[in-house]
């Protein structure tokens, strides 16, 4: 076999000793432009987790490795003259020459051919039965192939340079400093004696207002000099072709075409901030050796190696790109107190949360949590000393909440003429037995024809209302749940098949006639709705209103308009759905114009003291949709119209959005509504467990999470939350008593074994 590997790199290095130690027979040559001399950068960074697969791939670099490198355990937050430690992280650090050179000598020894100095392309190599092409992030052999790999680059706003120091750290530092330009991070850790390595990173208004694009290298290292004067404690900076750049978030649609296949920075990139780029790279030359090895034919290693190897390398990415998304708003984040800025900082990839940080660094929770407290008392609100976030109590007017979890609003479409009926009782009432602070119902319409589907519950009988008053009787007698009505309206949405039969598919028979805020189907084969005339508005605005005073009746605690998902309201916000021509169509505050008139008449016909929440989609996942500059204007419009809470969810306005899902992947839209809109908020999508809730709510991105899922699979999610975290539970049946102690203590035990062991299974400290 001969095999050739463009760019000496760490990917392209460990992929040619790896698969010439293990076949011996095939040739195997390794071509980099630069002199074995050249390197760019300073240190490199790898966690305990990441040094265990090293060991296991190839023993004697990893021996080597293990030998050169600079341990630490601790992570420094520094900023505004205070310093928070965070312990227990594991990381090594070692210079980027020093591992270049570990694997030019493993490569050689084993046999694998180097040549410096040799500018190739992957047309050079006929003979050749597999070309790796691991030339890096300005990869020619990707960029020469662009029709083939389909490759998308984009270019993020910051602006970051690479620069080293002979100041010595004791950990992974971040340094945060505030100058009248604007405000300056370093990202900071040694990696070996007297030398450490300095990414300074600021984002594009401060980056010009500096003027850096305009300077020469010793001019720029000499204002970042200045700028980090203090924290270089008498150390200059070292520059290394320390140019200023913007980082290219690079995916691939194909790594690989007939025997040519990417590897490391060529086909994806991971934002340094979270130290996975060289990670990245050298675990993709393993899961290329594993292919290799085990498959019998080149095109078919690389098919395994694509199939085997994508979804971990997208994880890697989706949690990088979180994290440069947390730098990029960095601003945002400073308005908090330091406490808490710390914790958002350390939590903002998702895989940090309040119980992993709980168990390594009890002290720094502790102070996240006086913090927390301390905040909900400045506030007014009832306080419960030493619980953690996700059970202490919130208020909205009148309305006092026993915790912050929330079941979300989930149509289930099990309503008989819009009734609902015991289903919906045993539904309901089992939230209310499990404690939850808040319970939505689902979308709830205001007439037939505003039905989604002819399962969905209505709010415009007698019978209807009679059914939901015995409702929400039920769940106030069983406990502290409080209540919230949602109301809605189809618009071009309506009259489509139960889930389980096609959503959002028109129905076959028995179908109403549609309205929207423009005559556009949903599907080209959905029914088109008429565009709304004036006398519709009314008609619809005069149905809302009656609605809420049957839910007056009813009792509920709390109502939401329901202004999102492409839904008749929603309708008008999208310029997606909305192409009127008239005082309700065109410009945003036009767009606004009629949701906002119904808003207004309901929080009219509601109790004073009641709170209003609005529904909105905080992106329609499709080009062209609402910004996020109009969903901040939007949710100002509405806070300033009388409501109390935004409930922050995204997309199905159209059926071409294309979101992108992960673990909490809707809580950053909620956070930037809360921040930018001044407004208390309800974050909701992929959040499953308690311990992400606390994360979510110390770190101020939200003031309530809401569950889906979750609770349907288990509806005593927050009993054994308050059994997790050791919490007396609010006023729940007496019958339940026994039952609840003996939860309480099943869950208290697992919670304690479960820390045991995640101490048992962190990481050794290598070394």
């Amino acid at each position: 076999m001969d095999i050739v590997v463009v760019g000496g790199g760490p990917a392209g290095l460990y992929a040619a000793l790896l698969i010439k130690r293990d076949r011996q027979a095939a040739r195997v040559r390794v071509f980099e432009r630069n002199a074995r001399a050249d390197t760019f950068g300073f240190g490199v960074v790898f966690s305990d987790q990441t040094l265990d697969i090293f060991a296991a791939a190839d023993r004697p670099s990893y021996e080597t490795i293990r030998a050169r490198f600079a341990y630490w355990d601790d992570l420094d937050i520094v900023l505004r003259g205070r310093q928070f430690r965070v312990p227990g992280n594991g990381f090594c650090g070692f210079a980027r020459r020093t591992l270049l050179e570990i694997l030019y000598d493993r490569a050689e020894a084993l046999g694998v051919e180097i040549l410096f100095d040799r500018q190739v392309s992957v047309g050079d190599f006929p003979e050749a039965d597999l070309i790796i092409a691991a030339d890096g992030i300005n990869s020619a052999t990707r960029e020469a192939n662009r029709d083939r790999f389909e490759p998308a680059i984009d270019l993020r706003s910051n602006h970051f340079t690479w620069l080293g120091s002979t100041r010595p750290l004791e950990g992974f530092t971040f340094f945060f400093k505030e100058m009248p330009e604007g405000l300056f991070v370093a990202h900071c850790y040694q990696y070996e004696p007297e030398r450490s390595t300095w990414v300074i990173e600021v984002d594009q208004e401060t980056f010009m207002r500096c003027g850096f694009a305009d300077m020469a290298e010793p001019d720029y290292v000499a204002y970042i000099e200045r700028v980090f004067a203090d924290e270089l404690a008498g150390h200059a900076l070292i520059a290394n072709r320390s140019i200023w750049r913007q980082f290219p978030a690079i995916r691939c649609r194909h790594w690989s075409f007939d025997n040519v296949v990417l590897l490391g920075d060529a086909k994806s990139t991971a934002h340094f901030s979270i130290g996975s780029g060289t990670k990245l790279a050298m675990e993709d030359a393993i899961a290329l050796h594993k292919a290799v090895i085990e498959t019998d034919d080149i095109a078919g290693a690389l098919a395994a190696f694509e199939r085997d190897r994508r979804d971990e390398v997208e994880r890697i990415q989706h949690a990088a790109e979180v994290s440069l998304g947390w730098f990029e708003q960095m601003r945002r984040h400073w308005m908090l107190n330091d406490t808490r800025f710390a914790f958002s900082l350390m939590t903002r990839s998702k895989a940090i949360t309040w119980d992993d940080l709980a168990l390594r660094a009890p002290a720094f929770i502790a102070q996240v949590q006086a913090d927390f407290e301390a905040e909900q008392q400045a506030a007014g609100l009832p306080v419960r000393p030493g619980v953690v976030p996700a059970l202490q109590p919130w208020r909205l007017r009148d309305m006092t909440l026993a915790n912050r979890l929330v079941v979300s609003p989930m149509s289930t479409y099990r309503a008989t003429d819009g009734v609902p009926d015991d289903w919906h009782i045993v539904h309901y009432g089992g939230f209310a037995r499990s404690g939850a602070g808040l319970i939505f119902t689902e979308m709830t319409d205001i007439a037939p024809d505003a039905r989604i589907t002819p399962g969905c519950c209505g709010l415009y009988t007698d019978a209807q209302e009679a059914a939901w008053k015995r409702i929400v009787d039920f769940i106030h007698a069983e406990g502290e749940s409080r209540v919230c009505l949602q109301l809605g309206h189809a618009g071009r949405k309506g009259a489509t098949k139960c889930l389980w039969d096609g959503m959002d598919q028109p129905l076959d028979e028995g179908g109403w006639p549609l309205i929207s805020a423009s005559a556009i189907p949903y599907h080209p084969h959905s029914a088109v709705p008429r565009a709304m005339t004036r006398a519709d508005m009314d008609a619809v605005l005069a149905d809302f209103v009656a609605a809420a005073r049957r839910a007056v009746r009813c009792g509920f605690d709390m109502l939401e308009l329901h202004c999102a998902h492409g839904y008749l309201l929603a309708s008008f916000l999208s310029p997606l759905t909305n192409r009127r021509e008239d005082d309700y169509g065109g410009s945003l505050a036009n767009r606004l114009r009629y949701p906002l008139e119904v808003f207004h008449a309901l929080r009219a016909a509601w109790p004073s003291d009641r709170p209003m929440s609005v529904r909105l989609s905080a992106t329609d996942w499709e080009e062209g949709g609402v910004s996020m500059d109009d969903m901040v204007a939007i949710a100002v419009a509405f806070r300033e119209a009388g409501v109390d809470l935004v409930d922050v969810s995204t997309g199905q306005t159209t059926p071409r959005a294309r979101p992108v899902f992960g673990r909490m992947f809707q809580v950053p839209f909620a956070e930037e509504i809360r921040t930018r809109a001044d407004s208390p908020v309800m974050c909701v999508g992929n959040i499953s467990t308690i311990d992400q809730a606390n994360t979510i709510l110390a770190a101020g991105r939200a003031d309530l999470v809401a569950f889906g899922r979750p609770f349907l699979a288990d509806p005593s999610l927050v009993l054994r939350g308050y059994g997790r975290y050791g919490v007396q539970a609010p006023r729940l049946p007496a019958t339940m008593g026994p039952g609840l102690f003996a939860l309480s203590r099943q869950e208290e035990r697992g919670f304690a074994e479960e820390q045991i062991l995640r101490q048992r299974g962190r990481p050794r400290r290598h070394g």
